[in-house]
């Protein structure tokens, strides 16, 4: 039997030269690239952190003696492969800034407040269906230096790993109807029969009375509606 690779799952992800968006003019290969083979260990392990998940890890809203502030959001969905299927024991790691705009990193030179009772990461494992949920703090919207009154549109940051230490996807999430969208050259780079499918969708059915808004975001690992990747 041989393997065909779903060539066309490439066309979702964003070009690695993108001008606009400025930090690729520097750092997109300007010579042609070397294919070093994998070692067996890449490709067989370690399976990265997936038994160091604790109860609390996936609850954002509940690492820190009090709750943070913002408006609280429950992000779930589910990860699945080209046909479907729900991919089981997928590790989710998370990152975001806070309400106010803010990433708790020492580098983040934004004006705004830091939380102190919001780290702005978690963790969790798809179950036998592929699902995984957080409940977390919406995320606000920040400067940065790419351009003239630039900011990035609300978004938290994905990373899926794989079954070996080689196979990860790193994505972010953006929320419906943002209307910095339009402006951010991260966002736009990604080709446009694909950038909506890092929008997430408004779930009420899943939203909780008088507690919390929820977000639905699938990922799809590859094939024709693979979800694009993070260009950042």
């Amino acid at each position: 039997m041989s393997i065909v690779y779903p060539l066309d799952s490439k066309k979702a992800h964003p070009p690695l030269l993108y001008p606009d968006y400025k930090s690729t003019v520097r750092r997109a290969p300007v010579k042609p690239l070397v294919i070093i083979p994998h070692t067996l260990s890449e490709l067989t392990g370690p399976v990265y952190g997936h038994d160091a998940v604790g109860e609390t890890d996936h609850d954002l809203t509940r690492q820190h003696a009090d709750e943070p502030l913002g408006e609280r959001i429950i992000v779930h969905g589910r990860v699945v492969d080209e046909d479907g299927r729900g991919v089981p024991d997928t590790l989710i790691e998370i990152w975001q800034a806070n309400a106010c705009g803010r990433y708790t990193h020492a580098n983040d030179q934004h004006p705004a407040p830091l939380d102190p009772n919001f780290t702005g990461s978690g963790r969790v494992v798809t179950d036998s269906e592929g699902r995984y949920k957080f409940i977390t703090i919406k995320p606000g919207a920040y400067p940065w230096a790419n351009h003239h009154n630039a900011w990035r549109p609300a978004h938290i940051h994905l990373s899926l790993f794989g079954s070996a230490f080689t196979s990860r996807l790193v994505t972010q999430m953006y929320f419906p109807g943002d209307p910095l969208f339009a402006f951010d050259p991260i966002s736009q780079s990604i080709p446009l029969a694909a950038r909506q499918r890092l929008i997430s969708a408004f779930d009420l059915e899943n939203t909780v009375p008088d507690w919390a808004l929820a977000y639905r975001f699938d990922v799809v690992l590859r094939g024709r509606n693979a979800t694009p990747e993070d260009p950042d």
